[in-house]
């Protein structure tokens, strides 16, 4: 029975912690809200980071040389 008591102290907490979170989205929303269309025109207006091919192949690079260490140390070790 103790283990039942526990659960259910746990359960009204998380309920008490949804509803405090539930008011505070509500908040978020509000405030969105009564920003208008542009609070969202502005988020999605970022820009996606581009890579230029010489980052992305210095980038493989490096981490097949990390994977080249990882798989030396563990032949090292089998073998």
């Amino acid at each position: 029975m103790n283990i039942l008591a526990a659960i259910r102290r746990e359960e009204r907490k998380l309920e008490k912690q949804l509803s405090r979170l539930q008011k505070q989205l509500d908040g978020v929303r509000s405030a969105a809200k009564a920003l208008g269309h542009s609070a969202g025109n502005e988020l999605k207006s970022a820009k996606k980071r581009v890579l230029s091919a010489a980052a992305k192949a210095k980038m493989s690079r490096a981490a097949k040389k990390r994977w080249a260490k990882i798989k030396a140390q563990a032949k090292k070790v089998a073998g």
